[in-house]
């Protein structure tokens, strides 16, 4: 069976997590990450809107990864993040992680900012 490998735009794909970390493109990173054309950066978590915000204009979907279990996002994110044009689709983190990995695969413009699964 001849297998092909994936190849990815400029965006770097999540290669794993674990409690409280993702690996990155190779790379263990602790914490919330926001993954977007600029790689890899810390995120403040739901009270941190404005680096989301600075995404509208280069992303097409935004996934919001809510950790272990999806969770509904505070209304005014979802809000805010609409009203500026991204589309925002929340789910846990291993699910966001799948999705963004298939969809950058694919050369589509989305981003992932991810809560991380916890230790317990």
């Amino acid at each position: 069976m001849r297998l092909n490998e994936i190849r990815f735009t400029d965006a770097l794909p999540v290669d794993g997590y674990g409690p409280g970390f993702f690996r990155i493109a190779g790379q263990v990173h602790e914490g919330a990450l926001l993954l977007g054309p600029e790689g890899v950066q810390g995120w403040g978590g739901y009270e941190d809107i404005a680096p989301l915000t600075a995404l509208a204009d280069v992303l097409d979907v935004l996934f919001i990864g809510t950790g272990a279990e999806t969770a509904h996002l505070p209304e005014g994110l979802r809000s805010t993040l609409e009203a500026a044009g991204l589309g925002v689709e929340a789910m846990n983190s291993p699910a966001a992680c799948r999705t963004y990995n298939v969809l950058i695969s694919e050369g589509r413009r989305v981003g992932a900012a991810l809560l991380p699964v916890s230790a317990g």
